[in-house]
């Protein structure tokens, strides 16, 4: 009889342990992160964010006074508790009044340094100037490395010889994050997607002022960072890049596009990145013009599972929503919708207890609605019917829950 109770009470703890375990696996998280409204900066955008040996996850944004080219600083916060705190934000890099910001990082597997691709430019000249290169410079693309998890970085490097074309005025670093390759014949490589803006004289492209357009590429590296190169471009009408490796070991480039089609640009890559295929679109992914995130989250249920996430809107930077494929980016489907609010730029990632994190921006409606927040949730939560979150409170900025 003892024994029988023994039984009976071990069988109802691992029961009780096991709901315990679901329902922190489903379980959801929100905060607003970064307000724009804490008095440090004006504004906080550019969203980047990664997680160290399955341990910490490390985000990045820029801490800006203005708009794209003003006085910009690179930020961080870390987290040890997928994402339920956060520390007190630390500046990678400032120079000034000048421009330092489009956080791509990107973990090197082999020897666990953090690798930090950004952009620098002067901010006294504005975006313009720099696109069309009647400035005094440039924008410029950096690099910087961790190998303490990102408490301490090392000084940044310019990377404009080995990774610019001389022809390009603008220049952009994902915005996002980098990876790298699995595949047998390039394994380990380096991938860091990027964008630019180049001189062209055909008018029947999209063209930003004066005979200029927009084109994106990669930055390849073969030895763990210390070496970088270019591949060729992706051009017409395309910018703002991330990049998958797909299950043949082809990659993919998934692309902002101006080319008046509302919905995503995408180009391959056979050779692990060196040379890319003319551009398409993919019409299953909706945009309003704007900032997308695309990663392999792994194995769900014994298929390998993709994940998209933008504002789904066609007109407006609106509907944060996350799609699914299972067959290699051909087809997305199970559009989940994650804010239903005023959204911009997002980053993913697969979090150390499995949920999906999503980094994102959120305003423009009022003060205390801009900035940056983070969700977490259990990717069961992608195949339930509804939104995942209620709506926001413009006053709080708190979700109440589902």
């Amino acid at each position: 009889m003892k024994r029988f109770i023994l039984l009976l009470s071990f069988i109802l703890g691992l029961c009780i342990l096991t709901s315990c375990s679901d329902k922190e696996k489903k379980s959801f998280l929100w905060s607003h992160v970064w307000k724009d409204s804490d008095g440090d900066y004006n504004h906080y955008r550019i969203p980047s964010m990664i997680v160290k040996q399955k341990e910490t996850v490390l985000i990045f944004c820029e801490g800006r006074s203005g708009g794209d080219a003003s006085d910009i600083d690179l930020l961080i916060r870390r987290s040890d508790d997928n994402g339920q705190s956060w520390s007190e934000q630390s500046i990678i890099w400032e120079d000034g009044n000048n421009t330092c910001g489009n956080p791509c990082p990107v973990i090197d597997q082999t020897t666990g340094r953090i690798i930090l691709f950004m952009t620098w430019n002067l901010s006294e000249e504005g975006g313009k100037l720099v696109v069309t290169k009647r400035g005094k410079d440039t924008r410029r693309p950096y690099m910087c490395y961790s190998d303490d998890d990102g408490l301490t970085w090392s000084e940044p490097v310019d990377l404009t010889e080995s990774c610019k074309n001389p022809d390009w005025g603008w220049y952009a670093t994902g915005p996002g994050i980098g990876i790298q390759l699995k595949s047998e014949k390039y394994k380990n490589r380096l991938v860091i997607p990027a964008n630019h803006s180049y001189t062209t004289n055909n008018m029947e492209e999209q063209v930003i002022d004066g005979g200029y357009g927009y084109g994106s590429h990669v930055l390849l590296s073969d030895d763990g960072g210390a070496t970088w190169r270019m591949s060729t471009p992706i051009t017409p009408g395309c910018n703002e890049s991330q990049v998958v490796e797909l299950s043949d070991g082809r990659l993919m480039m998934n692309m902002r596009s101006y080319n008046n089609m509302n919905c995503r640009a995408i180009s391959y890559s056979y050779d692990g990145g060196e040379t890319w295929s003319e551009i398409e679109h993919d019409i299953q992914l909706a945009e309003p013009v704007c900032q997308g995130c695309i990663i392999e989250y792994g194995q769900y249920k014994g298929k390998n599972m993709f994940l998209f996430c933008n504002p789904a809107a066609v007109d407006e930077r609106m509907f944060l929503t996350v799609k699914i494929s299972f067959d290699d980016c051909k087809t997305w489907s199970n559009a989940k919708l994650i804010d239903g609010g005023r959204v911009q730029y997002s980053c993913m990632t697969v979090l150390p207890n499995g949920n999906i994190g999503i980094l994102y921006e959120i305003g423009w409606g009022g003060i205390h609605d801009l900035g940056i927040a983070f969700v977490s949730f259990h990717p069961d939560e992608l195949f339930s019917p509804g939104t995942l979150l209620k709506e926001r409170n413009s006053k709080s900025n708190n979700f109440p829950g589902k």
